[in-house]
């Protein structure tokens, strides 16, 4: 009976000897969308690519200033980049702006990520009066323009004289990141609440649970929150601008002193040296990025399940 039911016929096991299936015959409706899709997708790649395309060749420019009449260089040199890395003078000292933007990147990195996973904790495992309300207070806080904030900002660091510095940088940055809580409490989420239950039978405190077994189990998340904590002052060029006017250019961020270098009296001297030293630096976050992909993936897509 049962041999009967599975029995192939002489076609379908045909099709299985020779390891052919049925296969859908595509119309020329359906390749003509498919084709015009690719070549679209094409396209709007290139367009994408064209100014990363124009930065990097002319980061190997032997022409010093912008040249608009080739898209590709006459001669190519690495004097630009010998001139970053080796050559400061008046107007390049990049090895100054990088390790200051470095310094503020990783302080505000470990600060942010810590105030985040506290945050996302206290509101994915406890469980007290006024929590709903208080998350909801801060999701809505969070969309309020921090442009509009700036200046309040900058003339409360002023009263505190801490202006034109790197401290007072890191402490704006650090400041509201625990109002990002919303992707790592949805990581947090999957968690059983079981797992707590059982530490606290256990006799566990709150900082053994966060820190021994919370913490550990969500290493993606925190590959993801501590990409995007960097980020944010690496690539930041509005606020470092308006907190370090003083003109002091050893106090800059790799920004403002690459942006210094677009000034209409030093554009046609500067202008692929300034290429040079914004690829140099894209190359750390990229190589990070590269690295840690497949964790800063899984943080986000398992964040945002239950969010």
């Amino acid at each position: 009976m049962i041999e009967e039911k599975y029995k192939l016929s002489e076609s379908e096991r045909l099709e299985l000897d020779h390891g052919v299936g049925i296969k859908k015959k595509l119309t020329s409706k359906e390749v003509t969308v498919s084709v015009v899709k690719q070549v679209v997708l094409a396209i709007i790649a290139l367009i994408w690519l064209i100014p990363i395309i124009w930065l990097v060749v002319t980061a190997f420019s032997t022409n010093p200033g912008i040249n608009i009449a080739h898209f590709f260089p006459n001669g190519y040199t690495l004097n630009n980049f010998i001139t970053v890395l080796t050559k400061p003078d008046s107007v390049v000292q990049f090895k100054t702006w990088f390790l200051n933007t470095l310094v503020i990147a990783i302080f505000t990195c470990i600060i942010s990520t810590i105030f985040v996973l506290q945050v996302s904790y206290s509101f994915s495992f406890c469980r007290f009066r006024g929590r709903k309300q208080l998350m909801s207070f801060s999701m809505i806080l969070n969309m309020f323009p921090s442009v509009l904030s700036m200046i309040i900002i900058y003339f409360i660091m002023k009263q505190f004289g801490l202006t034109n510095s790197h401290i007072g940088m890191v402490i704006v940055y650090s400041a509201g990141s625990g109002l990002g809580y919303l992707v790592i409490k949805g990581f947090m989420d999957t968690i059983s609440m079981s797992v707590k239950e059982a530490a606290v039978i256990d006799g566990a405190s709150e900082l053994t649970i966060f820190t021994k077994i919370v913490v550990p189990l969500c290493k993606p998340i925190i590959v993801y929150q501590i990409i995007s904590s960097f980020l944010m002052p690496w690539g930041d060029f509005v606020f470092a601008k308006l907190m370090l006017n003083s003109g002091i250019s050893t106090d800059w961020t790799v920004a403002i002193g690459l942006y210094n270098m677009l000034e209409k009296s030093m554009i046609n001297k500067y202008f692929a040296i300034f290429c040079a030293g914004g690829l140099l630096v894209s190359i750390p976050i990229s190589v990070l990025f590269l690295i840690m992909q497949k964790y800063y993936v899984e943080g986000v897509t398992s964040g945002a399940s239950k969010g």
